[in-house]
């Protein structure tokens, strides 16, 4: 009778051994995560002689002028005014005189130029044309090689040449440059002060001594 009444509950107890409880399946599996795409590379800037015009037509910044082909003019202004220098943002245009333009393209154009370009233009009352540009080779009009001399200033200025940035100094005083900047043949003609028509008689008998003498 005992043996009866056991065999249920052993079979029973076989029953719950074989297939135990499981707990609940969560609601759902945690998503797995999606492989994020690489930001696309910035377009290289579109640089031609529409991009400079009046060099007036600028942000004045003390003794230059700067502005931005990406429309950025407020993060150039702000590398441009701080007080312990910064690094430009792609687009940015620095120029001292009508005839120089440094343009900053995006990171990765050139190493050795912390991405700077550099151009020697012809400014004429009809417009612009770019006698020269590049990275490493542009040489100005007084001879000088643009990079060897603006690779002078000190690592935070990035590059900008104004007095106390280490870079050596350049014979155009600020009266000639400011001159040279109001006499740009692209903006509205203006009436130099004394001073100015001095400095740029001044330049001129510079230039004129710098120039090879006809044999």
């Amino acid at each position: 009778m005992l043996r009866k009444l056991l065999l249920p509950l052993v079979m029973l107890a076989a029953a719950s051994c074989a297939n135990p409880p499981t707990p609940d399946a969560p609601a759902a599996l945690a998503a797995a995560p999606q492989a994020v795409a690489a930001p696309a590379a910035p377009k290289p800037l579109q640089i031609s002689e529409a991009s400079f015009s009046c060099i007036r037509d600028l942000k004045p910044v003390r003794g230059f002028y700067v502005g931005n082909l990406l429309g950025d003019i407020d993060a150039t202004l702000a590398a441009a005014n701080a007080p312990n220098g910064a690094k430009y943002p792609p687009g940015s245009v620095v120029q001292l005189v009508p005839g120089e333009a440094m343009v900053k393209h995006h990171p990765g154009y050139n190493a050795a130029t912390n991405d700077w370009e550099f151009f020697e233009l012809d400014a004429q009352p009809t417009g612009t044309k770019i006698r020269v540009r590049g990275a490493t080779d542009v040489v100005n009009q007084f001879g000088g090689n643009c990079l060897t001399c603006h690779a002078q200033a000190e690592a935070k200025w990035d590059m900008i040449c104004e007095q106390g940035h280490g870079c050596a100094p350049i014979p155009v005083t600020p009266v000639m440059a400011r001159a040279i900047q109001n006499t740009d043949p692209r903006c509205p003609k203006i009436e130099l002060p004394a001073d100015q028509q001095a400095a740029l008689r001044q330049l001129m008998a510079f230039r004129g001594a710098a120039q090879p003498q006809a044999q």
